[in-house]
């Protein structure tokens, strides 16, 4: 489950029976298999929306050709046996439907939010599409110039570069360590032969998860499924094995004295998301907080976080965020920032101090305060049927299961100071990082001077 921080505030808590009675009525997921390993899971809330979606448990990572992946994802709708991609478009345009997919490094998301009774032809539409795509050779040659295109825009996004690059410096010589595009020069060389092969490899049965939630019955969502999907293969004629990953303490740096702002993330490994300290982990992102000095309703020197309220006061950083990132067996915890290039060395300083001191101490109070503060963010993030939906998903293929909230709650009111910190001790204390920072970063320490304080919370 990722977790997005809103900005550090102070939360005024429920109370434990509030919080027991409102999870009590909280829906539960029901959760069937097909005969061909597709597991069905729906979350019935009723009303007159519902999305639907297909899970499927590969992405970038599993790229034999970096950018294979994504590359699909786009051909996915540029027509099928049954529909030219002109009627694909017109048809989810008809029913006041919106259909959409996304590829990360390790899940690939295809789903299509309708009105409840268009549940059955949004069931057609995504089935056809992931059963009956063409990927006819000029599709794939328009394509390319599509990705190439939205390659330059995502090469704009400072955030996102800066996060490639920390997975470079992290896994480098690893296939988690590409980006989700791939490089210029495979998207030119990529063949429909390429892509074919990709599908009968990675999309079959004991890989995909088909989920609903809002206006669809499970008895309704099972049917649809068995009806739609039952020709999709168990599993592939030969084994997929996980590629392997190894961290790698290093850098990626590139200085950039035109540019306005730094921008800088730092991180240590971590752990896959079944690992017992990935509530830990949560707090830990919750602790840490986030700030942004244009968007900030307050005053973050007032804040529960002392890394932001630090870096708001001696006005470091325009933005920083603590981030968590898990995949299937390792993971990237650390912080994110964007920075004027005068005072780097300073946030530096800030970030490497506050990360190691949860090391040393964990506060009670503040504890609490992010308990609360994230489970309120959690459940702002299950605001809808389209994120229900994904979680749903999402759960399934990393966990096997979807843990209903009140196990959630559960799990986070247990985790104690001593929980967390361990934790911090396991992943953060004499540890190796990873580092990426881009613009006017002369004043950034060296990866020794960094390092040297994973153990000390020293000036």
């Amino acid at each position: 489950m990722a977790v997005k921080l809103q900005s550090a505030q102070r939360l005024v808590p429920q109370t434990r029976q509030q919080q027991i009675f409102d999870l009590t009525r909280y829906p539960r997921t029901k959760i069937t298999q097909l005969d061909n390993g597709i597991r069905v899971a729906s979350e019935e809330q009723g009303g007159e929306t519902a999305t639907v979606g297909v899970w499927i448990d590969t992405g970038s990572r599993y790229d034999a050709k970096p950018g294979v992946a994504h590359f699909l994802e786009h051909l996915f709708f540029k027509g099928t046996a049954r529909r030219s991609r002109v009627q694909l478009e017109q048809e989810i345009e008809d029913i006041g439907g919106h259909l959409n997919a996304y590829t990360s490094r390790e899940h690939t998301v295809f789903y299509a939010k309708v009105f409840k009774k268009d549940v059955p032809q949004a069931m057609d539409i995504l089935s056809d599409i992931l059963q009956n795509s063409t990927f006819a050779a000029d599709a794939v040659i328009r394509e390319r110039d599509t990705i190439l295109r939205e390659s330059t825009e995502v090469d704009k996004n400072m955030e996102e570069v800066t996060f490639d690059k920390l997975h470079h410096a992290a896994f480098r010589g690893s296939t988690l360590g590409n980006t989700i595009l791939g490089s210029e020069e495979n998207i030119k060389g990529m063949t429909d032969r390429d892509l074919k092969q990709y599908v009968d490899t990675h999309y079959t049965g004991n890989r995909m998860v088909i989920s609903g939630a809002g206006a669809v019955t499970h008895t309704e969502l099972q049917a649809l499924s068995e009806k739609l999907f039952s020709k999709v293969p168990l599993q592939p004629r030969s084994p997929v094995v996980r590629p392997p990953t190894e961290f790698i303490g290093s850098d990626y740096r590139q200085r950039e004295d035109q540019m306005k702002t730094a921008h800088l993330a730092v991180a240590f490994e971590t752990c896959g998301y079944t690992d017992p300290d990935s509530v830990p982990l949560w707090l830990l992102q919750t602790l840490l907080g986030s700030w942004n000095k244009a968007t900030a309703t307050t005053n973050g020197v007032f804040s529960t976080s002392r890394l932001v309220s630090a870096v708001s006061e001696e006005n470091t950083a325009n933005s920083i965020s603590a981030f968590n990132t898990q995949y299937t067996d390792t993971g990237l915890f650390g912080v994110y920032a964007v920075a004027e290039g005068v005072g780097l060395a300073e946030l530096a300083l800030q970030i490497t101090k506050e990360i190691t001191r949860l090391c040393f101490m964990i506060e009670p109070e503040m504890l609490e305060e992010a308990k609360n503060q994230l489970w309120q963010n959690m459940l702002n993030q299950l605001d809808g049927t389209t994120p229900v939906s994904e979680d749903i998903g999402r759960q399934i293929l990393t966990y096997g299961r979807r843990m209903h909230l009140s196990e959630v709650h559960a799990r986070i009111q247990q985790c104690d100071a001593n929980a967390v910190k361990n934790a911090a001790n396991r992943f953060f204390y004499d540890r190796d990082h990873a580092l990426a920072a881009i613009g006017p970063i002369w004043e950034l320490p060296d990866y020794n001077w960094i390092r040297r304080r994973s153990y000390s919370i020293r000036q």
